[in-house]
């Protein structure tokens, strides 16, 4: 394997979307669109002493969320679209390895990616200015940005290289892809309705004139779902493994200062039981709230399992695509066209 060969091979693939017109009208209305976003996140934290923190990581949630919906298709296609167009086979039989050619492509479908990140640092400098965004946030948020764009790509090329039809092959990037953003959340909501228990709900009594009483307890019991059962699913999502990974900031009271903390609050919470709910009147409190900090604290991070499961995937296609297209081939689907 040469790191020469590499770079011809993702060069050559930069140099198909750069001529392409296409490529450049998608970047426009990223950025109209992400100029549209910005101005609305700063309307919506105005209020706040974090403004800088609560913008970017609006921004960079974004941009994952672009390179989730535009990657598919960039990637999806790499390998059996120049099989298709009988480009692939004159690549095989030069000096450049299999390995030079994955990889090759893995490269060319991260820059990519990383394109829409490119035109993305503006707007998160422009976050900067509003104040209270902390370096650590800044430098861990972005390193799981592209650890996420490195995976939707490797995804995509894998699958390129296992399925002969380049339409099915861009089809199913998206449904694996879906099945990580969207469908996790329909594994979670579906199964933790479906799952359910009885709950105990422990209140003081009132006497006749209406005051409770302190030193009685009554019960009753309802079924709720199983939340806390389930809540795994949501691990390998993206936007939940970029935001369980990011360092939480919080304010005075407690309460997350950005999207990553927020969505890592709803999360972590969905890990609680809720078997057991305790009113007390006689102070006006629940003794089983906590805020999201103390939530935060006590409950266990997923990221890294989630992460893990995501390379697992990736890895695997890849791995199944390189032998795919390793030469000679021994079998090739049927109507394959290699010349």
């Amino acid at each position: 394997m040469s790191l020469g060969a590499v770079w011809i091979i993702a060069r050559l693939e930069l140099t198909q979307r750069l001529r392409s017109i296409g490529w450049y009208i998608l970047l426009a209305v990223f950025a109209v669109v992400l100029l549209g976003v910005t101005g609305l996140a700063f309307a919506v934290y105005s209020w706040g002493e974090f403004v800088g923190a609560g913008v970017f990581s609006i921004v960079v949630n974004m941009v994952l969320l672009l390179v989730v919906l535009v990657s598919p298709t960039l990637s999806g296609n790499a390998i059996n679209g120049d099989r298709d167009a009988a480009t692939l086979a004159a690549v095989q039989v030069t000096a450049a390895s299999t390995g030079d050619i994955m990889l090759g492509k893995l490269v060319a479908a991260v820059a990519t990616g990383g394109a829409f990140l490119i035109v993305a640092l503006p707007f998160l400098a422009l976050s900067l200015l509003g104040g209270g965004a902390n370096p650590l946030v800044l430098l861990v948020s972005l390193l799981v940005l592209v650890a996420e764009i490195v995976v939707v790509a490797a995804i995509g090329v894998g699958l390129s290289g296992l399925i002969a039809r380049p339409l099915f092959s861009v089809a199913t990037t998206y449904l694996v892809v879906a099945a990580l953003a969207i469908g996790t959340l329909i594994v979670f909501g579906l199964g933790g309705l479906a799952i359910r228990s009885e709950s105990t709900t422990y209140s003081r009594p009132y006497d006749s004139m209406g005051g409770a009483i302190c030193d009685e307890w009554e019960t009753y019991t309802t079924e709720v779902p199983r939340f806390d059962l389930v809540w795994w699913a949501l691990a390998a999502n993206p936007f939940v493994v970029l935001a369980d990974a990011t360092p939480t900031e919080f304010s005075s009271d407690g309460y997350p200062v950005d999207l990553f903390g927020q969505i890592k609050w709803g999360v972590r919470s969905a890990q609680q039981s809720p078997l057991e709910q305790r009113y007390d009147d006689c102070d006006g409190s629940w003794s089983t709230y906590r805020t999201p900090q103390e939530v935060i604290d006590s409950t266990v991070p997923s990221w890294f399992v989630g992460l893990g499961v995501q390379v697992v995937i990736a890895g695997s296609l890849f791995a199944g695509a390189w032998a795919r297209t390793r030469t000679p081939a021994k079998r090739l689907p049927p109507g394959t066209r290699i010349a």
